[in-house]
């Protein structure tokens, strides 16, 4: 791990570095701007994620064979500090689809040399997305009861089956799959993780429409579909293990870390509420409930960065991942959604509409995101899931659940 001192030449270098080729016309963007209509500014923004990728901070903690920059967790994390502080984002990751948070640090844990070389670099410059295909209609929080088979044919599986709540399946080159290859076996001993093209005529997607608008979902299906054996990712019907291991990954990521996402800096809760709620004559919240609500959610907010913080320092640099991810996913997801409980309620009838000139751009995603923010508590394993993984990993109690 770097000292103070390179560490202090590693933060100067990257400040300039990012002055030099942050696109001025993408400052105050963000995730998601790549759609944009207008063509010069999706230009830049390739020319970003390029240039990103040659300096390997796609993933920089990655090795630099595989993409990556072969850098610290602490300079890693003075790279996002100076893109924040510049109105600068990294696109990478978003692009990666389940790239860079989830697949990409399974591949490095249990991929072959083989695997890691065609696979890793193509995530780590976000040129190419992958989706995971993991839950089903008959198998949600019981993941272990997937029905999704793969038959051995030579060189290569035939998968058969349904897959739903792929996030960007109907935009992603390939997909993460786990299937069932042993179905004589108990239900967490015949799992396999394969990997697949999404390319190809065996597998066909239909998005998924949500109450927030916008969708990433998708059910995906399977018909004769190929996954090549030099693919399969982990040992034959032990890809239990290796799911359980990409979830932590899954959780790791849904922290509520502060993460380059937007060169947009948004406006803190409590100026947002003086704004549409007044103030009295000493400057405080004119409501005074509303005015404990939202310091009791500060207070919520800052003790969760403070333990992400806690829980960085303790691994001494070199984070790893492991039940803990399950209190501060349950932590974040209790952070987020209340202040946008928050939010919807400080603005009033503001904050209801889905429409029309009456209201603002952050108004509209302010309902937007009290909509979409509900599936927090689901996605990446329910809170009840993560509590029993608390229950039983950190706290010792005993098993409850069903066993299989």
């Amino acid at each position: 791990m770097p000292d103070g001192t390179a560490l202090n030449a590693f933060r100067e270098s990257t400040r300039k570095w990012i002055r030099d080729n942050f696109p001025g016309s993408l400052k105050g963007k963000g995730l998601g701007y790549e759609g944009d209509a207008d063509s010069g500014l999706a230009k830049d923004l390739d020319v970003w994620r390029a240039r990103l990728a040659g300096q390997g901070w796609g993933a920089p903690t990655w090795p630099k064979e595989y993409g990556g920059a072969g850098l610290s967790q602490s300079e890693a994390r003075i790279i996002n500090d100076e893109l924040i502080a510049a109105g600068a984002f990294n696109p990478i990751s978003m692009l990666s689809g389940m790239g860079i948070t989830m697949v990409g640090p399974t591949v490095l844990e249990y991929g072959t040399e083989d695997q890691k070389r065609r696979h890793l670099p193509g995530i780590a410059s976000g040129e190419v997305r992958w989706c995971l295909g993991l839950s089903e209609p008959n198998a949600g929080s019981d993941l272990a009861s997937l029905a999704t088979k793969a038959e051995d044919n030579g060189d290569h599986f035939v998968l058969n089956g349904q897959k739903t709540w792929t996030s960007g399946a109907n935009i992603s080159q390939w997909c993460g799959a786990v299937v069932r290859t042993d179905p004589k076996a108990k239900k967490r001993d015949g799992i396999s993780f394969v990997m697949l093209p999404m390319d190809q005529p065996g597998v066909r997607t239909r998005p998924i429409k949500l109450i927030a608008g916008a969708s990433p979902f998708c059910e995906t299906f399977f018909t004769d579909a190929i996954a090549e054996k030099r693919d399969l990712l982990g040992e034959l019907n032990d890809g239990w293990s290796v799911v359980k291991r990409l979830l932590q990954h899954e959780r790791q990521s849904q922290t509520g870390s502060r993460v380059a996402a937007s060169g947009e800096k948004p406006t803190p809760i409590q100026e947002l509420a003086k704004t549409y709620v007044g103030t009295n004559a000493d400057g405080t919240l004119a409501d005074a409930d509303l005015r404990l609500r939202i310091a009791d959610h500060l207070m919520d907010a800052r003790a969760h960065t403070l333990t992400i913080a806690r829980i960085t320092a303790e691994a001494k640099g070199n984070v790893q991942v492991s039940a803990a991810a399950s209190i501060l996913k349950n932590s974040a997801t209790k952070v987020a959604q209340i202040k946008a409980e928050l939010t919807l309620e400080l603005m009033g009838a503001q904050g209801l509409g889905w429409e029309g000139d009456a209201f603002t751009n952050k108004e509209l995603g302010a309902v937007r995101e009290w909509l979409s923010g509900k599936a927090m508590s689901i996605y990446g394993g329910s809170f009840e899931i993560q509590n029993n993984i608390i229950s039983k990993n950190i706290l010792g109690l005993p098993e409850t659940t069903q066993k299989g």
